[in-house]
């Protein structure tokens, strides 16, 4: 039975690429579905606006935001190393994010439905699950 002798610098090496496919896939995940929102927002606005009840005065702009902001992180995930200043600017803005959709869904401010509140709120719960995710990954890395 032949062994493999333990190298610390081939188990760090191992260690690094499996939470670097984490963090990569974290940020990938996100630019995907921030993205395919972003989208759907401008190619749909017209039929979200009575189901959802947001305008197309805000779909459009937050559509517009939404599908730079996946370029954006998209660029962050396909560098050669996930940068930690821009990965952590992406985890501050996905917080932030995240808190500003409970705050509008809570207070009512765009004039949603019932079905755009429920909205709103998922919306916020998954980006801020991007973020504790992104998070996680790079610290671990």
């Amino acid at each position: 039975m032949a062994t493999t002798p333990y190298s610390p610098t081939v188990a760090a090496s191992a260690r690094t690429a499996g939470t670097d496919r984490f963090v990569r896939f974290a940020f990938l995940l996100d630019a995907a579905v921030t993205g395919a929102n972003g989208i759907g927002y401008l190619a749909l606005a017209g039929v979200l606006d009575s189901f959802l009840g947001f305008s197309t005065a805000v779909q459009y702009p937050v559509g517009a935001f939404l599908a730079v902001y996946a370029v954006g992180v998209l660029v962050v995930a396909t560098r050669k190393t996930v940068g930690r200043a821009a990965g952590l600017t992406v985890v501050a803005l996905n917080a932030i994010w995240a808190l500003g959709s409970l705050v509008v869904a809570a207070e009512d401010t765009l004039g949603a439905t019932s079905v755009g509140t429920v909205w709103t709120v998922l919306q916020g719960l998954v980006v801020g699950g991007f973020a504790i995710l992104q998070y996680v990954g790079l610290r671990r890395s």
